[in-house]
């Protein structure tokens, strides 16, 4: 399959490191993003430059998008000079970025529409997983389709889970992103009430660290806790959206509200472009 022409639109925090992985693995793979400075690393480690959508569309045979929200991926699509705007059949378009399940099963729609396979393969895990290809990849496909660029996951992931057709998989990512704000929001009221109780933080982080109440993110997050720094790896204001997208499809439990509400005012305070492990700052204030 290394073969095949692959194209890649979006070259942020994720999809840099994401395509350095497909080159060093030795796929041929054509770049394009509107800021044009973002592709001179990927250019000089063996990377083509696409001059526009529909000629990395043209040109490619299996296209990878990772934007920043649904509106973003939409425009990709659909814009009269998109992915879409010329026949291409017989293509496969992979969305990578997190969409709600509604827009995916539309993107899937208006690709059968154009005789164009689409996969939705939304993926957990933020920057270090895509520089270490150790991504979890959630995949909506057929079993046909999945199977067809599984290789391409096998690169940029640890695993590729097929979890149904497209739009199955975006739901999949809302809930695992849930997940994620209830662990990171209970980290930091823990260490918060602990602080206020005589607690030292350091104590606090080895108590849940050495536990039953340990786990992954927990250990991630200890050295930005100790050090009061929250560079992103993953932005709060992504989970914002992420959650507000959540409540959309219709997650309506006890703690989806609290939840949305707390990482919203951290967002209005100021702490969107930090890390999502911010929300602790915010707490921290009131």
């Amino acid at each position: 399959m290394k073969n095949i022409q692959l194209g890649w639109v979006g070259l942020g925090n994720m999809g840099n490191p994401m395509v350095l992985n497909l080159l060093k693995a030795g796929f041929n793979v054509s770049v394009f993003n509107r800021t044009k400075e973002k592709e001179t690393p990927l250019l000089a480690a063996g990377a083509k430059s696409a001059d526009s959508l529909q000629e990395l569309m043209a040109t490619c045979d299996v296209v990878l998008t990772m934007l920043s929200n649904d509106a973003a991926v939409k425009e990709v699509f659909e814009d009269p000079s998109g992915l879409l705007s010329k026949a291409n059949s017989g293509k496969t378009i992979i969305n990578m970025s997190t969409v709600s399940p509604e827009t995916s099963r539309y993107l899937n729609t208006i690709c059968n529409q154009h005789q164009v396979a689409f996969i939705d393969a939304p993926v957990s895990g933020s920057v270090k997983p895509a520089q270490d290809g150790t991504l979890v990849i959630l995949v909506g496909a057929t079993s046909e389709n999945f199977e067809k660029v599984k290789p391409i996951f096998d690169v940029l992931g640890k695993i590729a889970i097929h979890v149904g057709e497209p739009g199955v998989a975006s739901s999949a990512k809302l809930a695992i992103n849930y997940l994620l704000g209830l662990n990171l929001q209970g980290i930091a009221e823990t260490v918060l009430f602990a602080e206020k109780n005589g607690v030292s933080k350091e104590d606090m982080l080895n108590i849940i660290n050495q536990g039953a109440c340990g786990n992954g993110i927990t250990n991630i997050k200890t050295p930005s806790i100790l050090s009061d720094s929250y560079p992103a790896a993953f932005a709060l204001k992504h989970l914002v959206k992420d959650l507000g997208l959540a409540k959309a499809a219709g997650l309506d439990s006890p703690l989806i509200h609290p939840l949305y509400d707390s990482y919203a005012a951290a967002e209005k305070e100021g702490l969107g472009e930090q890390d999502v492990m911010a929300i602790i700052s915010s707490l921290k204030s009131k």
